[in-house]
């Protein structure tokens, strides 16, 4: 027993994981889900630019390191000109030893690591330089004679200064652009302070700041300070913004697993079942159940649940009918056979002219029989193509009666039921196809006729029932002897045929009542049928949507 559960337990986990694979490789090949994923890494990318943009147009923190950087060189630049700056003729001027002895003794205490100060006679010609004085020199590989010093920067860095170069204002491009010779030169040539960020030699960004050393009006030397930090403080910026980076990631994954999940998964189910539909060949596909979604896939599962359902209806309608159409038509076959066959062996005339009669009947009965087929399969057709129109019901039950009016010359027309029309409305309007509605009508009209005593009544009434949501209702009565209670319903359906006594057998298909519903059904009506409640007679009642002006 012990095996067997332990068997069953790893079949369940093989079953899992198999799913778990299929529904893996499902979405790794679903163009959808990419689509999805795709989309939200976009914003994510987007995101990502938009903090590398930030942080790069971080106007505040250069404006802050100058304003530091130039405290320290003014204090230097203070000194200088209190120490090492002589008045005598012929004129102002510094004394390098003097700024140089300044600077080494100042370094110690206002030129932390990460900084340098530059003193500038001018020319301009480097007077000192506190990385020299303080004994620190930088060892690096000099370029080839003739070739500029490599870039030293990492190829991510690189990609990155790339994209947050598409954010740089072009004042911002044109700071970066100076060089430290430009801004000495600008410092003496114009007196005034040159502050903002610049690119060393190996391509970091350098904030520098370059104060002139004066006396009086005479500019005798500058003193320039700079710090190579910038890029760090950028970095550790960005650095700061990777984990919120990293949980948008994962919440973007994972709402774009559960898109995927929700949208893409459920699309290719009705995508697989509509292909098995298609292959099987009219047999019933178990389809998606879909009803408990309340959003559009939900909508198109049950929509195309009931498109489905609607084509095995009519495959199963088309197969009925099929078959229905068989029997009707195999009937009169077989009676034109039989006949057929007796016929050269009869040897009475009498005998021999009945067959032929019988052959003759058959035939018409055959040929109405496909007629009225036709005219049904047909049916849907013509509704599809012809565009429907405001009818009115009074008129056209009005030309309907007017066919069937008794002639006074005609002796034949004696005994013929009379059609009687009833208006209650003068607006009696439907929109619909007239051909088909006027079939629905001659349909009923005709059949009331058949079933009415010799000089009986047909009652034709309209009226109007509710409101502009309304409908028309319809009604034609005959005084015949009516319906079987059982048959109400039975009445519709095709080749159902009960004709009263003394009619011709075969003289009507079974197919009116039946088109009739169904051209009602198409119009969004209804039609039904009842015994009246006050004498003999059937009942038919049609009820059409009232189309308002």
């Amino acid at each position: 027993m012990a095996s067997d559960t332990a068997t069953k337990r790893l079949d369940g986990l093989k079953s899992r994981a198999a799913s778990a694979g299929l529904w893996v490789r499902r979405t790794v090949s679903s163009r959808l889900a990419w689509k999805i994923i795709g989309a939200n890494m976009a914003a994510l990318l987007a995101l990502l630019i938009g903090m590398v943009a930030l942080t790069e147009n971080r106007r505040g923190l250069v404006d802050a390191k100058v304003d530091s950087l130039s405290a320290q060189a003014e204090i230097i630049a203070n000194v200088i000109t209190e120490t090492a700056v002589s008045g005598d003729m012929p004129g102002p001027r510094m004394d390098s030893e003097g700024a140089r002895e300044v600077l080494r003794r100042l370094s110690q205490n206002y030129v932390p690591d990460e900084s340098r100060a530059l003193i500038h006679a001018p020319g301009p010609s480097r007077v000192a330089d506190s990385d020299l004085i303080a004994g620190e020199v930088e060892q690096s590989d000099l370029p080839p004679l003739g070739e500029t010093a490599p870039d030293t920067r990492t190829l991510f860095e690189r990609a990155e200064e790339a994209v947050a170069g598409l954010f740089q204002s072009a004042e911002t491009r044109a700071e970066l652009a100076r060089t430290l010779e430009d801004e000495v030169k600008a410092a003496f040539t114009t007196g005034e302070p040159q502050t903002g960020p610049r690119r060393g030699e190996d391509g970091r960004r350098i904030v520098s700041v370059t104060i002139p050393i004066q006396l009086i009006q005479a500019t005798v030397g500058t003193i320039t300070y700079e710090s190579y930090d910038f890029d760090e403080l950028v970095a550790s910026e960005r650095r700061a913004l990777i984990p919120f980076a990293l949980a948008a990631f994962i919440a973007i994954m994972a709402g774009a697993l559960w898109l995927t999940a929700s949208i893409a998964r459920p699309v290719r189910r009705l995508a697989d079942t509509a292909r098995e539909v298609r292959l099987a060949g009219g047999r019933r596909v178990e389809l998606p159940d879909m009803s408990r979604r309340r959003d559009e896939i939900g909508d198109m599962g049950r929509a195309f649940g009931q498109m489905t359902n609607a084509l095995y209806d009519r495959l199963d309608a088309i197969e009925s009918f099929a078959a229905d159409v068989a029997h009707e038509i195999k009937n009169p076959l077989t009676s034109i056979r039989s006949a057929a066959e007796i016929l050269p062996i009869a040897k009475d005339d009498e005998k021999r002219a009945r067959l032929i009669q019988v052959i003759q009947h058959d035939v018409h009965r055959l040929d109405r029989l496909v007629t009225d087929i036709s005219n049904a399969s047909r049916l849907d057709a013509e509704l599809a193509r012809e565009d429907l129109a405001r009818l009115d019901m009074g008129k056209l039950l009005k030309d309907i009666a007017s066919l069937h009016r008794r002639d006074p010359d005609d002796p034949d027309s004696a005994g013929h039921p009379v059609v009687q029309v009833t208006l209650d409305d003068e607006d009696l309007k439907v929109r619909g196809h007239e051909g088909p509605l006027s079939r629905v009508f001659i349909n009923l009209v005709e059949n009331a006729i058949t079933f009415s005593p010799q000089g009986g009544t047909v009652s034709v009434a309209a009226r109007r029932r509710g409101g502009v949501n309304g409908h028309v209702v319809v009604t034609v009565e005959d005084e015949g002897p009516g319906i079987p209670p059982d048959n109400l319903e039975t009445i519709f359906e095709r080749f159902y045929t009960q004709r009263p006594e003394g009619a011709a057998f075969g003289s009507h298909s079974g197919l009116g009542l039946a088109i009739a519903r169904q051209i009602v059904t198409a119009h969004g009506g209804r039609i039904r049928a009842e015994n009246r409640r006050t004498g003999s007679g059937a009942r038919f009642i049609v009820e059409l949507p009232f189309a308002p002006r």
